[in-house]
This record gives C-alpha cells, sequence and structure tokens, in this order.
C-alpha cells in the first residue's frame, strides 16, 4: 500500500502522489475553467458541486471536459470539489499534468492558476456565487445503503439512469457494489417486470465464453449434448449485467457489439440471428480508456457502452457510511434485536476496507456466525499506512472446517448467506493451500486447481487482497 501524503498546494509550492477520494460538500463553490491555448482555445467548463463523481478530462468520449489536443491522454485527469476547493488528480497520463509550471500528481486548486495538460492551458477561475449541491434525501436506492455525501450525490443520477434505456457502464473498485447498483437500477426501471441477467467475465471459463453469451445448438461442439440459450436470449425483456467486461476476450468483442448495436444474436452452430430486447450495463473494476489506448478492448465497443457511465466510490471514502453499513449487515444476516459491540464498530471504523463493501459484510457475518472465535487482526488507518505491505484481511478463525461449520450452523442463518459464508471461508483456505503448495507460484496453483490463472488471481485478490 501506498503511504498517503498529502496533495500538491499552490500555497506551499509542493507536489506529492495522490490519494483518491470524493470529498464533497453540500453548498460547494463553482470553478470555471477557460481553454487559454490548445485546440479547444476559447472554451469554458464548470466544474461545481453537482457532479455525482469526478469530472474527467481527456480525449475519451467518456471525459466530461472533452478535449481534441492530440498530446492529450484519454484520460487525462479529474477534477471534484474537495473541501471547498478543486482537486486535481493526473490519472497517469503520458505527457503529465503541471501547475503554474510545476509537474503534479495531485493538488488543491483555489483559483486563478494555470493549469496545463499536453498542448493545453486552462486559467482556473473561481465563481463568486457557490453553487449549491444536489442532494438527494435518500438513504438508499433499492438495495445499495448509504447516507454518505458521495451517495446521495449519485442517487439522483442512479434515478435517472432507472428512467431511461440507454446502455451504462459501472466503475468501481472490487466489491463497491457495482453488481447490487446494476440490480437496483433494474428494479426501478420499466423493464423491473423482465428478467436480471448476469454474465461474469472473469469466472466464466475462456472456452465457454462464447456459448454462454450467444447460446449454442445441439451438437454445435463436443459436449453440446442439447441446445441452450445464452445470456442475450434470458435476458430478453430485461436487464443484461456484463460484469468485469474489462476481461472480455478480445476476440468476442465484435460479436458482443452486434449484439447490442444490432439487437440480435446468433448462437454457435446456428445460422439464423435471434431478436433481442435487452438493456445492457456492464460493470468494471478496470480503466477502459487505459484498455483501448493498450489495445486490449475496442475503441468502437467502447464507445457504444458507454451512453452514460457512474462511478461508485470506494468504502473508505464514503464518510460515515461504514457504521451504516455494519448495522445494516447485523440486522439482516441474524443480528437485530441485539446490540453490536461498540468496540467491534470502532474497529471497522479504523480499518480502511480493501474489499470493500464485500469484505465489511462478510465480516459482520463472520463474527455473528464465531462471536468471540472471529479473529479479525484490523489494523488502524494509521498504522496501516505507515507500511508498504496491503493491510491484512480480516481473517475467521483457523479452525478445522467442520468446527467452522457447526459455528455457522450453530447461527440460524438463512441458506444464502450461510453458504456465502462457508464459500467465502473455503475460497480463503483453498487459494492459501494452493499457493503454500506451490511456492507461492500462481501460474502452478492455478494449474492444480484446474482453473485459469486470471480466475485464480481474481480470487487471490477478493480473498487475501493483494494487489494486482
Amino acid at each position: 500500500m501506498t503511504v498517503p501524503r498529502k496533495p500538491f498546494d499552490p500555497k506551499v509550492n509542493t507536489s506529492t502522489i495522490a490519494l483518491s477520494i470524493n470529498e464533497l460538500t453540500s453548498n460547494a463553490p463553482s470553478f470555471v475553467l477557460v481553454v487559454m491555448d490548445g485546440p479547444d482555445k476559447g472554451a469554458k467548463h464548470v466544474v461545481d458541486g453537482t457532479s455525482p463523481s469526478r469530472v474527467l478530462i481527456g480525449k475519451s468520449p467518456s471525459c466530461e471536459i472533452r478535449l481534441s489536443d492530440p498530446a492529450v491522454s484519454r484520460r487525462h485527469a479529474s477534477l471534484y470539489i474537495a473541501r471547498g476547493r478543486l482537486r486535481m488528480t493526473d490519472l497517469e497520463s503520458t505527457n503529465g499534468t503541471f501547475v503554474n509550471g510545476i509537474s503534479v500528481v495531485d493538488g488543491y486548486l483555489d483559483g486563478g492558476e494555470f493549469l496545463r495538460l499536453g498542448s493545453t492551458t486552462f486559467h482556473v477561475q473561481l465563481e463568486e456565487v457557490a453553487r449549491p449541491a444536489k442532494l438527494s434525501p435518500r438513504t438508499a436506492f433499492g438495495r445499495l445503503v448509504g447516507s454518505s455525501e458521495a451517495m446521495r450525490r449519485l442517487y439522483p443520477l442512479c434515478e435517472k439512469l432507472a428512467d431511461s434505456d440507454v446502455p451504462l457502464v459501472i466503475e468501481g473498485e472490487t466489491g463497491t457494489g457495482k453488481e447490487v447498483l446494476a440490480e437496483s437500477i433494474h428494479a426501478m426501471s420499466t423493464r423491473a417486470d423482465g428478467p436480471f441477467v448476469v454474465f461474469d467475465c472473469v469466472a466464466t471459463p475462456p472456452n465457454l465464453l462464447e456459448s454462454i453469451l450467444f447460446g449454442h445448438e445441439k451438437g454445435a461442439f463436443t459436449g453440446a449434448t442439447s441446445s441452450r440459450a445464452g445470456v442475450f436470449e434470458r435476458a430478453h425483456k430485461g436487464t443484461l449485467l456484463i460484469d468485469e467486461i474489462g476481461d472480455l476476450d478480445l476476440s468476442l468483442q465484435p460479436k458482443l457489439l452486434r449484439a447490442i448495436q444490432n439487437r440480435e444474436v446468433q448462437r454457435v452452430g446456428r445460422a439464423e440471428f435471434t431478436k433481442v430486447d435487452v438493456r445492457v450495463i456492464a460493470a468494471t473494476r478496470r480503466d477502459l480508456d487505459r484498455e483501448v489506448q493498450a489495445g486490449r478492448f475496442r475503441d468502437d465497443l467502447f464507445f457504444r457502452l458507454n451512453v452514460a457511465r457512474i462511478e461508485l466510490p470506494p468504502l473508505r471514502d464514503r464518510t460515515g457510511d461504514i457504521t451504516v453499513l455494519a448495522k445494516h449487515f447485523w440486522d439482516t444476516l441474524g443480528g437485530a434485536g441485539k446490540p453490536m459491540p461498540p468496540d467491534l464498530l470502532q474497529r471497522f471504523e479504523d480499518y480502511p476496507w480493501p474489499g470493500n463493501i464485500r469484505e465489511l459484510h462478510n465480516a459482520v457475518a463472520r463474527h455473528l456466525a464465531l462471536g468471540e472465535f472471529a479473529d479479525f487482526r484490523i489494523e488502524s488507518r494509521s498504522s496501516a499506512s505507515g507500511s508498504e505491505a496491503p493491510p491484512p484481511p480480516l481473517h475467521g478463525m483457523s479452525s478445522p472446517v467442520p468446527d467452522f461449520l457447526d459455528q455457522v450452523l450453530a447461527k440460524s442463518l438463512v441458506l444464502a448467506d450461510a453458504r456465502e459464508l462457508v464459500l467465502d471461508e473455503f475460497e480463503r483456505r483453498y487459494v492459501e493451500h494452493a499457493l503454500r503448495v506451490h511456492g507461492g507460484n500462481v501460474t502452478r496453483a492455478a494449474a492444480s486447481a484446474g482453473v485459469a490463472r486470471r480466475y485464480f488471481h481474481v480470487l487471490r485478490t477478493k480473498r487475501t487482497h493483494k494487489d494486482e
């Protein structure tokens, strides 16, 4: 884990590495960025507190401030209101970002500065009258729970997206709730009576990707003993979530583009096409612009999907939501009627949650199942930030499997919650065992497990929170 430092501040003339956060105020100031030099000279762009997430600057269609400057990266930098100031973060651009002639990775702007990206120079101007941010009174959107300002700023956009039928890209770190948001948008849309189908690009074996996506006919390949509809046909009149689309094999992307564009699919082994009426939502933990630039993702598919974009903030940036979510999970997982231990809640607040909401959910479930036997081994933010190593995971007790199962069964959880808890523990132990047997070699461990290296790596990331 990178040690966080203070961002660049022109007043003290120092630059540092960024910590990406969404710090938002309810009455944020407004900044006007005037292009003083470059291909887009004369253009003006307003950045204020009404934005639900980061404002992106670059050449990509996904950017709110889109430039035609060839020296600018697809996603060059991001801007958002933070503590009454404009926070700028360079997004690992090719040519860097400069404030008043100084190369800056992350910094605060107050107005009056000159911001240069490629051959484009902005003059940053502070408006005299602040524009009040539009905060929703909601404390949840469907199954997506949260009352922080970061989430309340997102809810109005979520409502608009539910009323729409356009393709959507949901961005966010692993475990931030992308699937929950997609399902909630579906549930509040005109397609709510139709199916909600999830296709996971990472968990699906590579040799079955095309068949599961588009379906197959009997005898189309060895083992195809019967015809089967793909996820597009199964999602007819409903919503299809393509999870981790940034990992989809490049060879399948043209066929996916055709399916979305023409609203029809062709099963493997069939000459005819089948019409489908499906809203497509794509979710990714990756920067798709960077994937396009690297040649791993098709630009035309990205353009077709990215009609709308929403970014879910990580849990560490959702001030106040850790307690809200922990209590919510405590009640829904069987703890209703008994108080949550205050010391446990404090330890939750002090932990940086690299696995985000999924990790918090599993931590609460584990504590309810194991009680005093649960060994969380949580580090505080201060101690975690003082080390280059990632924080330790919230492991359960190191007991024999039967003892662990007995503890889970004794809590009388509903089947889905009990199964998730047991599966989480099993996968953690399995991955650790395979890595131990093969001396930490992921390739050999994946081969012994009979899964693709990519999928094993995802399991390892989810269960042990190692950086990719």
